[in-house]
């Protein structure tokens, strides 16, 4: 009788959310490989407009993209919180994207997430693919393979 009354363990999965401009995203954590500090971006001739150019990350060169320029936003400005995402994509390898700031890692549930809550209108919802509610806070969720798309190799 008594494992009738355990709780039902709830999915969850962790993402890290990040600033950009003045909204919250969330990535989800299993995609993250590394979280650095802003450094010198070697800019790399006739790659798209949204690629900032490469990094060597402890010997391992990493393609950085402004997902601001690909989302259809301003220009990156960097401050003291400005960080580089490095993503892990079995097929790609490493691709560094460039967020204002690294806020928290938040735990949501499926029914914390909206999967409808797309306006088509918006540029910036194509890379979107949920809202996710932490308490009073919304956040949306990156689709990280519309993010990738159209990665051309450096």
């Amino acid at each position: 009788m008594a494992d009738l009354m355990e709780p039902v363990e709830v999915e969850t999965t962790q993402y890290i959310v990040v600033k950009i401009g003045s909204e919250q995203y969330g990535i989800d954590i299993s995609f993250i490989d590394n979280i650095v500090r802003m450094q010198k971006i070697t800019r790399v001739p006739k790659a798209q407009h949204y690629f900032k150019g490469i990094i060597n990350l402890r010997g391992e060169i990493v393609p950085v993209m402004s997902i601001r320029i690909k989302m259809g936003l301003e220009e990156d400005t960097f401050t003291n919180s400005s960080r580089i995402i490095i993503l892990k994509i079995e097929q790609q390898g490493a691709l560094g994207i460039i967020v204002d700031e690294v806020k928290e890692v938040v735990n949501l549930s499926e029914d914390q997430i909206d999967k409808n809550a797309q306006d088509m209108n918006d540029e910036k919802s194509n890379f979107i693919d949920g809202i996710g509610k932490n308490g009073e806070q919304l956040i949306s969720l990156f689709d990280i393979s519309k993010i990738i798309e159209e990665k051309e190799t450096v």
